[in-house]
């Protein structure tokens, strides 16, 4: 079975934005980017909620006109080259959605996990990932810490129904700031 892997950046105080919904803090570094880079070698599906949705495309469809960053330039084929869903009751898609699941999340998201392919990789935000985690369909977390304090924005894990035991795969720091730890749901 397919697993879905959450990438997610937080601030030390365990913010996924700022108090305004800035996201111009992370620093992605040689290191950190190609952490990222091994995480999307192994999927083959890109999801979405859709706030984050909106942020990704109106930046990676024509991210080389607007930066000349290493990891702009090597993550953008790769962004628009993949198939990518986005979760919302109300969003109708665009041109680049691959598919929109607005149903019941449980059994859309099942069905997915249970096709042939790679693992799906669900990126940023939080609602969404909050609502897969409380249905135990999220399988791994990656979560990079950034060396910031914002005071406010949307929590990283806001408000769970129950716990969450979970296993640590792995930590390290990467470009000599930003923890990343990995975590596999236990049990």
């Amino acid at each position: 079975m397919r697993k879905i892997i959450y990438w997610v950046h937080t601030s030390v105080d365990g913010f996924v934005d700022g108090p305004n919904g800035e996201f111009d803090w992370p620093v992605m570094g040689p290191e950190l980017s190609a952490y990222s880079e091994s995480l999307d070698r192994r999927v083959d599906t890109l999801l979405f909620g859709r706030p984050v949705w909106e942020m990704m495309v109106g930046f990676w469809p024509n991210a080389e006109s607007i930066s000349d960053d290493p990891h702009v330039t090597a993550f953008a084929p790769f962004w628009r080259a993949t198939p990518k869903i986005v979760f919302s009751r109300t969003y109708q898609g665009d041109e680049w959605t691959s598919r929109v699941i607005g149903g019941d999340l449980r059994a859309e998201v099942t069905a997915l996990k249970e096709r042939p392919g790679a693992d799906l990789l669900l990126t940023g935000g939080a609602t969404l990932a909050a609502e897969l985690t409380e249905l135990g369909l999220v399988d791994e977390y990656h979560v990079a810490v950034h060396p910031v304090v914002l005071g406010g924005g949307r929590r990283l894990f806001a408000e769970p129904k129950q716990r969450l035991n979970l296993r640590t795969l792995g930590s390290r720091v990467l470009d000599g700031r930003v923890v990343v730890t990995s975590y596999e749901t236990a049990g």
